[in-house]
């Protein structure tokens, strides 16, 4: 060992500096190492332990964020501190950068374009290029309406001038697209509005959070014709989807929250090659009875695809012209918990498998061409599946959850074979589902009078996304902001001028087309 050491005093030196710094790159490491034990100790905690001494889950996601910054910004420090150009470059996580955004090109040149060598001219022959994703931070701006007034010089008798535009605030000082924007990040983003109003706060716009709440209830107002008009088309509808999703309320009187009901109702036809522009709508209820469904729906008559919730179920009881389709993905839900300790489990998800690999291959056929395959390919499966079902239920013991997930399939049998009968039903609920799981949980509660549930439901239509119009995959959003500020626009000008609360064919693509 001592024979490798340089005898130089120099060398020695640069040695214990090199030293130096690779160790104190390793504790920046050692201490990553700690709390990310440290996390795996409380997520274990969190899986394992007791159900009192669960934490949040977002709690977990906001420490890995911390983590995946700190381990960053130890690479980068070990990356400056190393001179060893043989090391392999830390693989970065990039993505092409979307094409529709705006480019702008930066050019660095050099300044002599004579040759070094020869002192002749240069001449290009070739060029490296490289994208870097760059933010405009939110600019604000000051929107003035001038109104000429005119005069007649003959008579006098007479004074012009064009009426004001109509607005959400009369006198205020917001825009269709301000409030857009504001809607976009609670219902959306689930951005409180003190938050907000701090991030406005930051740029020098002073609005109180009682001024944004206002501006929210004034368009949820204005919006509800929309919603109410997109809950009729859908009871005009033939097939529909319907689910429910808990919505906290406050309850100040009992220190806690109480738990109110947010039902979600949707159609989406595109599977089976209609054209109809898929919809949903949010209607809000203090609770889970199933007479809320029945008053929700009016005068719906059709099928009805829902999960396994008994207040469907009522409903078609007392509604003859209601058919109820159930949902596979919450069949298979039940045997997939059960699924490593349970070969029966297994061999159910198996055959399950086989059905969802046939609807892979028929969506966006017409429903004659699903019925079809379905008929041919699918019935089968289904029918040794029902035989299956029934032999075991007898074999295992009547108290065991694999019991419970066997009678749960066939006391709705009848249900879940309907999409064989029909090529418009879907083999799950899922459309509806997704649509729900947007609501937010814990950042945005309502208040005691239910009122933020009610514009929740309401402001939810400006939300131009695949969750309020689903299974829309791509989205501008360039368009989607300018829809959402038409959207409410028109909204104020119809009500505004008294015209009928339906709105026109424009209002209506502006929303198929978001």
């Amino acid at each position: 060992m001592e024979a490798d050491l340089p005898n130089d005093v120099e060398a020695l030196r640069a040695l214990v500096l090199e030293q130096a710094r690779e160790l104190d790159a390793l504790k920046v490491f050692q201490a990553e190492v700690e709390r990310l034990k440290a996390i795996i100790e409380a997520l274990q905690r969190h899986r394992f332990g007791r159900r009192s001494e669960q934490l949040d889950p977002d709690q977990f996601e906001l420490a890995l964020e911390e983590v995946e910054t700190a381990l960053a910004q130890a690479q980068h420090a070990v990356d400056k501190a190393s001179r060893a150009s043989a090391d392999r470059p830390r693989k970065a996580n990039r993505g092409s950068l979307p094409p529709h955004l705006e480019r702008i090109e930066q050019v660095v040149d050099v300044e002599d374009k004579a040759c070094p060598c020869c002192g002749g001219a240069l001449h290009q022959i070739g060029e490296d290029v490289a994208e870097r994703l760059d933010v405009v931070p939110t600019t604000f701006r000051v929107l003035v309406t001038r109104r000429p007034r005119y005069g007649c010089r003959s008579c006098e008798g007479a004074i012009v001038q064009a009426p004001a535009p109509a607005r959400i605030v009369e006198g205020g000082i917001p825009t269709e697209a301000l409030i857009a924007q504001v809607l976009v990040a609670k219902y959306a983003d689930h951005l409180p509005l003190y938050r907000q109003a701090q991030i406005y706060a930051r740029q020098g716009i002073q609005l109180d959070r009682s001024t944004l709440a206002d501006w929210v209830g004034r368009a949820a107002w204005y919006l509800r014709p929309l919603r109410d008009q997109i809950l009729e088309r859908l009871r005009r509808s033939e097939r529909l989807f319907a689910d429910e999703t808990t919505a906290p309320v406050l309850d100040p009187g009992r220190g806690r929250t109480k738990t109110g009901q947010l039902w979600a109702y949707a159609r989406d036809d595109r599977p089976w090659g209609s054209e109809d522009p898929p919809m949903v709508a949010y209607v809000y209820a203090a609770d889970r009875k199933g007479e809320r469904a029945e008053a929700h729906l009016g005068d719906f008559a059709g099928i009805l695809q829902v999960d396994g919730f008994g207040g469907y179920a009522a409903l078609a009881r007392r509604r003859q012209q209601v058919s109820l389709a159930f949902c596979w993905a919450h069949v298979r839900r039940k045997f997939y918990e059960l699924a490593e300790s349970s070969p029966v489990a297994a061999e159910v998800l198996r055959r399950i498998a086989m059905l969802y690999a046939i609807e892979d291959e028929v969506r966006g056929s017409s429903a004659k061409q699903r019925r079809a395959v379905r008929a041919e390919r699918a019935r089968v499966i289904v029918d040794d599946l029902h035989i299956y079902l029934a032999a075991r239920l007898r074999q295992v013991s009547a108290k065991s959850k694999l019991a419970d997930a066997i009678r749960y399939a066939l006391t709705r049998w009848a249900g879940l074979t309907l999409f064989l009968d029909d090529g418009r039903v879907e083999l799950d609920s899922n459309t509806v589902e997704r649509s729900v799981r947007c609501v937010p949980k814990r950042v945005s509660l309502c208040s005691p009078s239910s009122s933020a549930c009610q514009h929740w439901k309401h402001a939810r239509v400006t939300v131009a996304t695949r969750v309020a119009f689903p299974g829309r995959r791509r989205f501008d959003s360039r368009r989607g902001q300018v829809s959402r500020a038409d959207l409410i626009r028109r909204a104020t000008n119809h009500l505004v001028s008294r015209k009928h609360a339906g709105f026109d064919e424009a209002s209506y693509h502006v929303v198929r087309h978001a």
